[in-house]
């Protein structure tokens, strides 16, 4: 892979193949432009389907996480017409898909501030791990706008008690409030972030590759199918799980006492 291509974003790979993906505009705080979003969706499309990635931290360079839309970048927009908008918006919507359905698990490393879309690329994240002194709000009330295309991934994280609140008063919220709604999963002190990240990595690194990504599916099937598909779904996929050659390997190694192929921790 090529991670030369990208002005807005810094990839790096360990020799674990895990891939850090940093967000590279700290001047401003790493916020959303049109450049920005195409190399998102971009690189998560690549890494979801490379055989040599196993998981992907996401992380913001200097003290923010992502404040949001680029106010030079909003500016631009003022004489878009309707399409112009929804053409734009549907850009938007389409890289917070692309990071939530990524096949690889997604670590979010929350360094600093998360503000409107930052907030939902958090939410994106299959483990959002934030420093105790990150910020989040959803702030695009105070811009006579709504935290529209963020909402699925918002709601299906927090649910729509806190949303009601949070999304109408736009106010700034700690991280110990993040946590306490389910917006984040841990919160650590800013010198502690790294060693958080890299114990959730562990874990990962535990288990099998395969069964990562499925469990994930699983996750959003309970969200998209009704109840009786659902249920369809669960038996047919742990019939076709436990006959694949990395659930037949894991159940070997379990009852042989010893550690499975897949391990990489």
């Amino acid at each position: 892979m090529d991670f030369t291509q990208y002005s807005a974003l810094t990839i790096s790979k360990d020799d674990r193949d895990i891939v850090t993906v940093e967000i590279s505009r700290p001047e401003i705080h790493n916020a959303f432009d049109e450049k920005l979003i195409a190399e998102l969706s971009h690189c998560f499309n690549t890494l979801s389907e490379a055989p040599d990635v196993t998981i992907i931290v996401l992380t913001g360079r200097g003290k923010s996480f992502c404040a949001g839309a680029d106010i030079n970048w909003m500016r631009s927009m003022v004489e878009y017409t309707r399409d112009q908008n929804r053409e734009d918006s549907q850009k938007l919507a389409d890289m917070f898909w692309t990071i939530n359905r990524c096949k690889k698990p997604v670590v979010g490393r929350i360094n600093g501030a998360a503000f409107g879309g930052g907030v939902g690329l958090t939410a994106v994240c299959d483990i959002a791990i934030a420093a105790e002194t990150a910020k989040f709000s959803f702030s695009e009330v105070k811009l006579g706008i709504i935290p529209s295309v963020v909402s699925p991934y918002v709601l299906a994280r927090i649910g729509p008690g806190h949303a009601r609140k949070l999304f109408v008063t736009g106010e700034r919220f700690d991280a110990q409030t993040a946590l306490s709604i389910g917006l984040v999963h841990k919160v650590v002190p800013p010198e502690q972030l790294d060693d958080a990240v890299a114990e959730s990595t562990k874990l990962l690194l535990s288990s099998g590759p395969d069964a990562v990504n499925e469990a994930k599916e699983l996750v959003r099937k309970w969200q998209e199918l009704d109840t009786d598909e659902f249920r369809k779904y669960t038996v047919d996929k742990i019939a076709e799980l436990r006959v694949s050659p990395e659930g037949r390997e894991g159940l070997a190694a379990f009852l042989e006492k010893r550690r499975p192929n897949f391990r990489g921790d």
